[in-house]
């Protein structure tokens, strides 16, 4: 399996950031919390502001969230900058042998199972918001 990328924490991170900290979100600053290249905070803060979740204020600088910590969840984040379609965070290895009866039959067996797990990671990621992450940071 592939794993989910950095970009789901530097996400979580940078939504955090903008909640604790809103009047310091420049760039500059998020990728010195992050310690994380700007380019790619710049990335991920797009993606962010493309799913409705930040508003980036151009020139002066500056990010704030366009909905409140507690209507954030880790699913909203997820979906955000995770390129996995529905129910696809599981790929299989292309062109098994079909003349074997493993090979034959290894996605139909295995694709139920993959789209439950990935089913109960989102229902999990969907019960957590922003603000539950933010009330346990010292």
């Amino acid at each position: 399996m592939k794993q989910i990328s950095s970009r789901f924490s530097v996400a979580v991170h940078i939504l955090s950031l903008i909640a604790v900290s809103p009047q310091d979100c420049t760039g500059d600053f998020i990728a010195a919390s992050a310690n994380t290249n700007p380019v790619i905070i710049r990335r991920i803060m797009g993606m962010l502001k493309k799913a409705g979740l930040v508003e980036v204020r151009p020139g002066v600088g500056g990010a704030t969230l366009r909905k409140a910590p507690d209507r954030i969840t880790l699913l909203d984040v997820y979906r955000a900058v995770e390129a996995a379609e529905e129910g696809r965070l599981f790929n299989f290895h292309e062109h098994p042998n079909p003349n074997c009866p493993v090979g034959r039959n290894i996605e139909a067996v295995l694709r139920t199972e993959m789209q439950e797990a990935q089913s109960a990671m989102e229902q999990r990621l969907a019960q957590v918001t922003l603000e539950s992450l933010t009330t346990q940071f010292a």
